[in-house]
């Protein structure tokens, strides 16, 4: 819900209530197995003065948001008094904009876990290297503006050693204990193989495993104890070692151990029958260890599949770059033979105004502007766009997007963290740390779960006993009841699937802010729909030019075709003037001109170019003005022809041509043509905007330009109606523009609202509010942004602005307005696992503590399901990876 922007967390339990962030630290926990770990760390960390912290077991990680001056070593002073291990992975200064895409100036940035700092003052008087900078030559220094790469302070959680060792560590000893394991329960299950003194040979089979295979559990179980605290390894260390030392008590002193004594198995303790010797568990011990290590394993390596998407994402970044050498006066430095001066650098040594070259096939090392080039983008690996977007001089490209085609020469605009790729990165990482509203009751409840099933087991323990039946089956229940407990479950059910349903956003191009977000997108059922650059492109184009004889669509001028020589003329005059203005229909009008057929040029000169780079044949247009509402004129003539207003003895003319609004024109002693009228009428009445072209006192055409509905937005509403969800359309155009973009996408006309100033869109969320609707809104302007934020469900367009992508929830990186319903629909499925998950984890402890307490599971089967329990949270969340 986002009825004001989400602020950042200000106050810890601890104090400073109400102060600003000053940093953000991210920190690598070890040690930790259970939610009540979680539970425990999170406790210490918010109990230092200034601190709010939030623990991701799945990721082993805490995001730490810092009021005071809180050093690193009291951050992890804090985790070692809870009996696990920290190092700080990243640090760097709070800033409001982190939760937008891409705002520029991250302020200070230190990545510790690479012993580099990054300090990014931003300093306006820093430069573009030089050859003669020193600062270029390579080194392990990271100086103003130069900032380590995506790859080192966003680097991707478990992407280090120590994850990696874990996982060694846990295969190397489940192998020993299945091993050993195997003829443990083959001997102590089927009385056929037990021969003459199995029981020694189970004993000595098993203590390998209870105590070098089993030994995690113990170390961690003692940690915590170290420490006054229980954990899931504390039920696991006691259940197992309870388990060995009865077995050891019942062959050394209690008469198993004699010669020829059998053992007949039972997989429910209270129906099986007391024998002459206590019965012994040393099978129980070894299953148990195995099964668990298996699940840990298990778990481990799906945690770490889990986390693949982020890591796959990050890694997208180039590693190197061709960085062009400079002269002091900026431009590019040559050699004796003509070609630029380039050395290939590392990424990270990029800084802000260095020139790079971009050739077919590379990588884009960073975000950047193109100074000289042109080329297709592929932007699929990081956006998922399918279609490579074409760049030329003065566009902007992203880093870790492919140049498909011809060379760029690119200036740096963002470099490390301020790239787009590495905000993705960190927005990702966030909402994968943060908690889901439902994770708070499971948090509450693992805090004293552990304690609860010690008590249990003892209260089951003494109850069978002060019941008659025996210590052996009491204390096969109080066992049973001791493993079979998952906290596990409960801890992993929220975070996993939140890993794997942010990471998939990311790949699909869609960027969840944070888990509570996942609640809002439930309840939606009205979507708001901004109609310029949501909608549609965003951005004029050329449709038609009507002449008094023709009506040529843009793609029949561009054919060149015989019947369009009219249109095409007045189209050629018109770029000419409008190349002059930066008025969004001149830019229009001047790329059309500029698509035409090169040859129509009033010259048989070919693409000779004159001596000031003015290709000859071409129209130039001189003593331009601009009359603002009415329009522009300027001087036009046939470049190098050495004509001047008027008419040369060959019939070519230099012509003061008028581009503009019929009233204006007719201001300046234009002619109205009615064939004209009709048609600019029409084109407004329809809801385009059209300007005519005169010239010599008559006007000659007229130009229909239109802001073209996105080809994919009409299936883009039919999936949001199949979600359910009611589609508005909101503009400040006039009625005719907007009735006509509804039609084109399928929303109805009753649920247009047409002519709406940027402060009145507000007015219309919260009246859709009012009735009772749960709002969404997609938008992409600045006068989107208000909106965005009253809105239960606030989705930012990528492609717009960093202020309406800073209000939103959900941020739209590829500019399609699918991503919106992909982006529900994802949200959706992501919470639908989280309570599936949940469910399982209470439904599983719920009924199998009773089963384990009423002696109807032996120790083993306890073992399998718990371990099993903790797997099947983490396969389900895994599911997420295929959702679309």
């Amino acid at each position: 819900m986002t009825a004001q922007p989400a602020p950042t967390p200000t106050a810890a339990p601890g104090g400073a209530a109400e102060a600003r962030p000053v940093a953000e630290v991210d920190l690598a926990i070890g040690g930790m197995t259970c939610a009540s770990c979680v539970a425990r760390v999170e406790k210490r960390l918010n109990r230092v003065e200034g601190v709010t912290a939030t623990v991701n077991l799945p990721l082993e990680t805490a995001h730490v948001v810092l009021a005071t001056d809180v050093t690193d070593a009291d951050l992890v002073e804090a985790v070692e008094k809870a009996g696990y291990t920290a190092r700080v992975t990243t640090r760097r200064a709070a800033a409001a904009t982190d939760r937008g895409i891409p705002p520029a100036d991250q302020g200070e940035t230190t990545a510790v876990a690479t012993a580099e700092a990054a300090v990014r003052p931003e300093d306006p008087e820093a430069g573009p290297r030089t050859s003669a900078d020193p600062a270029t030559e390579p080194g392990p220094a990271i100086g103003p503006d130069r900032a380590a790469g995506p790859d080192r302070a966003t680097a991707a959680p478990d992407d280090g050693a120590a994850p990696t060792d874990r996982g060694v560590v846990l295969a190397q000893r489940l192998r020993v204990a299945a091993v050993l394991t195997v003829p443990v329960v083959a001997l102590s299950m089927v009385p056929a193989l037990q021969f003459t003194g199995w029981q020694w040979v189970v004993a000595a089979l098993s203590l390998p495993v209870v105590t070098w295979a089993a030994w995690p559990f113990h170390a961690a179980a003692f940690r915590a104890a170290r420490h006054g605290a229980s954990t899931m390894d504390t039920l696991v260390s006691l259940g197992v070692v309870a388990a060995t030392l009865w077995s050891l008590w019942a062959l050394l002193l209690g008469g198993a151990g004699e010669l020829g004594m059998r053992m007949e198995p039972t997989l429910v303790p209270s129906r099986g029958h007391a024998g002459a010797a206590p019965e012994l568990y040393f099978e129980v011990a070894a299953v148990v260890t195995t099964f668990l290590l298996a699940g840990r394993y298990a778990e481990h390596r799906s945690k770490r599949r889990a986390g693949d998407a982020l890591r796959s994402l990050l890694a997208l970044g180039a590693k190197d770059a061709e960085r062009v050498l400079l002269t002091p006066d900026g431009t590019p430095r040559t050699g004796p033979d003509g070609a630029r001066v380039t050395e290939r650098v590392p990424v990270a040594d990029l800084a802000v105004g260095d020139v790079f070259l971009v050739r077919p096939g590379d990588k884009v090392a960073t975000d950047g502007v193109v100074l000289e080039g042109s080329s297709a983008v592929d932007t699929s690996l990081l956006t998922g766009e399918p279609v490579p977007v074409d760049v030329r001089p003065g566009d902007a490209v992203t880093g870790a997007t492919v140049n498909a085609a011809g060379a760029l020469l690119v200036r740096a605009t963002r470099v490390g963290e301020e790239t787009t790729l590495a905000q993705i990165g960190r927005l990702v990482t966030q909402a994968q740390t943060g908690k889901a509203p439902v994770q708070r009751l499971a948090d509450r409840i693992s805090a004293v779960f552990v304690p609860v099933v010690l008590v249990l087991a003892v209260g089951t323990l003494a109850a069978w006993l002060l019941a008659g039946a025996g210590t052996q089956l009491a204390f096969t229940a109080a066992v049973a009841v001791l493993i079979i407990a998952c906290p596990c479950a409960l801890g992993l059910a929220t975070p996993t699937a939140l890993l794997v349903g942010t990471g998939r956003g990311a790949q699909l191009g869609v960027l969840i802010k944070g888990p509570e977000i996942l609640e809002s997108t439930r309840r939606v059922d009205t979507v708001v729909l901004d109609k310029t650059g949501t909608v549609t492109q965003g951005a004029m184009a050329l449709e038609t030019v009507v002449t008094p004889s023709s009506r040529a669509p843009l793609d029949r001028l561009v054919a060149d075709g015989p019947t369009a020589a009219d249109a095409r003329d007045a189209l050629r005059h018109a770029g000419a003037v409008e190349a002059l203005s930066e008025h969004p229909i001149a830019r229009a009008i001047t790329a059309a001109a500029r698509d035409l057929p090169a040859g129509a040029a009033a010259s048989d000169d070919g693409p000779r170019v004159g001596a000031d780079g003015v290709a000859v044949g071409s129209l130039q247009a001189f003593d331009f003005r601009s009359a603002p509402g009415g329009g522009v004129e300027a001087v036009v003539r046939t470049a190098h022809s050495g004509l001047s207003l008027g008419a040369d003895g060959a019939g070519l003319t230099a012509r003061r041509v008028l581009v503009g609004q019929p009233a204006w024109l007719a201001r300046e002693g234009v002619t109205p043509e009615p064939a004209l009228d009709d048609a600019f009428a029409a084109a407004e009445g329809s809801g385009a905007s059209a300007v005519v072209v005169a010239w010599d006192g008559r006007a000659r055409a007229v130009l229909v330009l239109r802001d073209p509905v996105k080809p994919t937005s009409a299936e883009a509403v039919r999936e949001l109606r199949e979600l359910g969800l009611r589609p508005y359309l909101l503009t400040g155009d006039g009625e005719g523009a907007a009735l006509e973009a509804a039609r084109a996408v399928g929303i109805a006309e009753t649920d247009v609202v047409a002519r709406v100033l940027p402060d009145e869109k507000v007015d219309v969320v919260a009246r859709l509010q009012r009735e009772g609707r749960v709002v969404a809104m997609v938008g992409d302007g600045v006068n989107d942004a208000a909106a965005l934020a009253t809105a239960d469900l606030g989705l930012a367009m990528g492609t717009g602005t960093d202020v309406a992508i800073e209000a939103s929830d959900l941020t739209l990186v590829r500019g399609d307005l699918r991503s919106a319903a992909t982006a529900i629909r994802l949200s959706r499925r992501t919470l639908r696992v989280i309570q599936q998950n949940l469910f399982w984890a209470f439904a599983y402890n719920v009924a199998a503590i009773p089963l384990a307490a009423a002696g109807l599971l032996n120790p083993m089967i306890a073992g399998a399901a718990m371990a099993a329990s903790s797997v099947l949270v983490v396969g389900n969340s895994l599911r997420l990876r295929r959702a679309a």
